[in-house]
């Protein structure tokens, strides 16, 4: 049986948030866009079609938290959800929090200007904020 791992990009662009009850969280380590990926912890998932019903609607429930959690911790004017997945291949879905004249506004964020990390402090304080509002079903 294989196991859940997960696509080095990912891990190499991310750093790690919470594990909820289908997905690893994962904020994008691009300051100028607080952003979460989601990515289920199933192996070897491509499509949102290979998840089964019942684990398509606790996806569904899980961006619902992260939208939640992104918009009580950080200023949203608009949420970017989606699952293109034409680089990195692995499931994962992108909830971006948007805010007008930010980097990209009005276009997506994907391949817009140069990449600019977190500091240390700041993504240590975002991910703290964020992992608090983001728990697993009890």
């Amino acid at each position: 049986m294989k196991t859940f791992s997960l696509d080095t990009r990912l891990e190499q662009d991310t750093l790690p948030v919470a594990d909820l009850d289908l997905c690893s969280v994962r904020l994008m380590n691009d300051a100028r866009f607080p952003w979460l990926i989601l990515v289920p912890a199933l192996p070897d998932l491509e499509e949102i079609d290979q998840l089964d019903l019942d684990q398509r609607m606790q996806l569904l429930k899980e961006i619902g938290q992260c939208s939640h959690a992104l918009r009580a911790c950080v200023q949203v004017d608009k949420l970017n959800v989606g699952a293109l997945g034409n680089i990195v291949r692995q499931l994962h879905v992108h909830v971006v929090a948007r805010t007008q004249g930010d980097d990209a506004w009005p276009g997506p964020v994907w391949g817009s200007g140069t990449s600019r990390p977190y500091d240390r402090e700041r993504a240590s304080a975002l991910v703290r904020a964020l992992s608090g509002m983001l728990k697993p079903s009890p």
